[in-house]
């Protein structure tokens, strides 16, 4: 049994969730289950992808002081 949710939202929102939704051939309050299901579950705990494990501690000696000095002159 499915329960029923009411939300408020921006018209110019359902608007766009509805195009959307027909778009991927899903209804509007399946795109908000998948979503709901995605953000209230915990984070996974799985293993990480070889990218995230080759890139792990290459950092660990950088000047964070010398990089947000950097960042302040890049984007002024």
């Amino acid at each position: 049994m499915m329960s029923k949710v009411t939300l408020s939202i921006d018209p110019a929102v359902v608007v766009r969730a509805k195009r959307y939704a027909k778009r991927r051939g899903v209804s509007v309050s399946s795109l908000v289950e998948e979503y709901l299901d995605l953000v209230s579950e915990p984070p996974r705990s799985g293993p990480e992808p070889p990218v995230l494990r080759s890139l792990r501690g290459v950092l660990k000696k950088a000047d964070r002081d010398a990089y947000r000095r950097r960042l302040v002159e890049k984007y002024r």
